[in-house]
């Protein structure tokens, strides 16, 4: 027994029919896609968590967290042109800073192309608080304090036997706000 629908001119029974035969298509199209094609895209998505990991291990004062998203002779530039090698180096440098020192990072603006099966370049543009563990945090959290600093990364990213890492991450500012 069929039943029409309202405004259709096709029976019920033959538009459930097309739409089982529209479903099983989409199957067949998504079980065709090139796995190279989702390689791609989990390279992609492996490359955009190191980015905002570097951010979130910076915030969070742990820089062995930091340092163990590069590759083991990782190089990061700082803005100040000091070149960093190695995860010891770039993990001595993060536990350097001053005690007091808290900051924020906000990144955006990430774009990520992979470029073979073990490379990929990224970039990704950087918002930059900072302020001091000896402030109080009052309702709206600590005043910002000193400069405030937008900047961008450039980065290259390898895949190792570890997974995706970063080869290489240039930092460099690109607008300040003086306090």
């Amino acid at each position: 027994m069929t039943q029409d629908i309202p405004n259709e001119g096709a029976p019920m029974q033959d538009t459930q029919a097309a739409q089982a035969a529209q479903a099983t298509q989409a199957v067949q199209r998504a079980d065709a896609i090139d796995p190279q094609s989702l390689d791609v895209l989990r390279a992609r998505q492996a490359c955009y968590d190191l980015v905002m990991r570097f951010a979130l291990c910076n915030d969070r004062r742990d820089p062995q967290g930091l340092a163990a998203l590069f590759a083991h002779n990782g190089v990061l530039v700082r803005p100040n042109g000091e070149t960093l090698v190695g995860q010891a180096a770039i993990a001595a440098a993060y536990a350097d800073r001053p005690a007091d020192r808290l900051t924020q990072h906000l990144v955006g603006n990430v774009l990520i192309d992979v470029t073979s099966a073990t490379s990929a370049i990224g970039s990704s543009a950087v918002l930059v608080w900072s302020g001091s563990a000896q402030d109080t945090p009052g309702p709206f959290g600590r005043p910002a304090q000193g400069r405030q600093v937008m900047g961008e990364f450039e980065d290259t990213f390898v895949r190792t036997a570890q997974g995706w890492r970063i080869a290489r991450r240039e930092a460099r500012f690109t607008f300040l706000r003086e306090a």
